[in-house]
């Protein structure tokens, strides 16, 4: 349900990029409460900090700006099917950029995604026939 919420959310919104700036900017309060009970029992370093910060707040941000405007093309089927994408692309960037071993579970996982998306993407506004 929150999935299908948040969807609608999505794509009734005017400013979508103002909205996730918006939530974000909503989490800090939560953030910083977060870093300074770390920060008491860690080691920490600046540069650890700014690329936390970079990699969690930029690409993020990044990430859901483009999904927010490639959304709204999309049926609302469509689109729940497509972020089962996530995983698949979180995979192969492990594969790519950090040498994640290729398995046999990987890539039979990752087709059955591709299948089932394949699936619902591809056939839109086809009716099946029941038995």
């Amino acid at each position: 349900m929150h999935g299908a919420c948040t969807l609608f959310l999505v794509k009734a919104s005017r400013d979508a990029l103002g909205d996730t700036a918006f939530n974000f900017a909503r989490t800090l309060p939560f953030v910083c409460m977060l870093f300074v009970l770390m920060a008491i029992n860690s080691e920490m370093s600046a540069d650890g900090i700014v690329l936390a910060a970079l990699s969690g707040g930029l690409t993020s941000g990044l990430g859901y700006t483009i999904w927010f405007l490639a959304v709204r093309g999309l049926s609302n089927a469509q689109a729940a099917a497509v972020q089962l994408l996530v995983p698949v692309i979180a995979a192969a960037g492990g594969v790519l950029f950090v040498g994640e071993v290729i398995s046999q579970r990987l890539v039979l996982a990752s087709l059955m995604i591709l299948g089932g998306v394949g699936l619902v993407v591809f056939w839109k506004g086809r009716q099946v026939d029941s038995v």
